[in-house]
């Protein structure tokens, strides 16, 4: 099969992904074939890539919004028929033992693998997965529009329930790529205003169109304080940007699995019962409510499309924020 191969971390410039051929993985018990059709590119994978998050399998295929069908089950694999149109996520397998397995923490597990990471993802023709870690698409999506669901979409949505917001509430969304452009539709639909803050025009420009009350830059004061904030963008400064510009009890919400050094500040902008936390991947529970609220609502993703071959493309659009919305990548029909 075809995929996109990472043999050494690189600056993206260098293209360091080939575009080769690799065997079709097996899947083993209870796990399932999935042929890939489209699978989104995430800021993730610009960090595994670049080596910002440490190696943890060499070579590695990225990716981790993955939608396919079924080709085939493994051993005992009995929840998805062939033919299936599935989903695949970051959250590849948790111990289910562990105390954070058995209190509903599964994404804390501390030997959890994640799919594009520690194991092959879907910049490939082919994925193997856990059939219990796998989620059924809703209709009306199509592939390439559900792709950005399975982790912008997913974190997305994780991180405004971290953040705490509430119908009514004023909310500031800092970064406005693909996981901003899914969240700031959930939280329209529950009655926020939200306040998009980037450095980019066409990415204000978006968020305006996708309902945001006012768009500015990181160091803009928005029309109003916030209760809440999600920090999507990977730059510490943003946490003390957002911090000033919060209410007294008010949590901004770390939506990267990675980020830049926080700077030093003073005490006083914390103060106050403001709280900073962050958010480490999703649970399956946030996959399955989320993708039913996605598809009540229902979510409406930008996508810029580009083929499999070109995914050290799309990572280096990305990384110069000259997507509007999602990257996905269109690997079969």
């Amino acid at each position: 099969m075809k995929a996109c191969v990472l043999e050494t971390a690189a600056p993206i410039e260098q293209n360091p992904l080939a575009f080769t051929e690799v065997p079709v993985p097996e899947p083993g018990a209870h796990e399932v074939l999935v042929r890939v059709h489209a699978c989104g590119v995430c800021r993730t994978d610009l960090h595994v890539v670049e080596g910002d998050l440490p190696p943890r399998k060499r070579p590695v295929i990225p990716g981790h919004q993955v939608v396919g069908t079924v080709e085939r089950c493994g051993a005992g694999a009995g929840r998805f028929r062939a033919g299936a149109r599935v989903g695949v996520a970051w959250l590849h397998r948790t111990c289910g033992v562990c105390e954070y397995c058995r209190r509903g923490q599964e994404n804390l597990c501390g030997a959890a693998t994640f799919t594009g990471y520690t194991v092959d993802g879907g910049y490939a023709e082919y994925i193997v997965a856990a059939e219990n870690f796998v989620y059924p698409i809703p209709e009306g999506f199509s592939d390439m529009a559900a792709a950005p669901l399975l982790c912008a979409g997913i974190i997305g949505f994780r991180s405004l329930r971290v953040s705490g917001i509430r119908p009514g509430g004023a909310l500031g969304l800092y970064g406005f790529g693909a996981a901003a452009h899914v969240a700031i539709q959930v939280a329209r639909h529950w009655g926020v205003r939200v306040y998009a803050m980037t450095r980019d025009e066409r990415h204000r420009a978006l968020a305006r169109e996708l309902g945001a009350e006012w768009a500015g830059s990181g160091d803009d004061q928005p029309p109003e304080k916030l209760d809440a904030a999600v920090i999507f963008a990977p730059a510490g400064e943003l946490v003390v940007s957002a911090l000033r510009v919060l209410k007294k009890g008010g949590t901004v919400a770390l939506g990267g699995i990675y980020m830049s050094p926080i700077p030093a500040m003073d005490y006083n902008l914390l103060y106050h019962e403001r709280v900073i936390r962050s958010v480490a991947n999703n649970t399956r529970q946030d996959g399955e409510e989320f993708l039913k609220i996605a598809a009540e609502i229902p979510i409406h993703t930008e996508v810029q499309e580009f083929p499999l071959a070109e995914a050290n493309r799309a990572l280096g659009m990305l990384k110069n924020d000259a997507v509007r919305g999602a990257a996905v990548l269109r690997v079969s029909s």
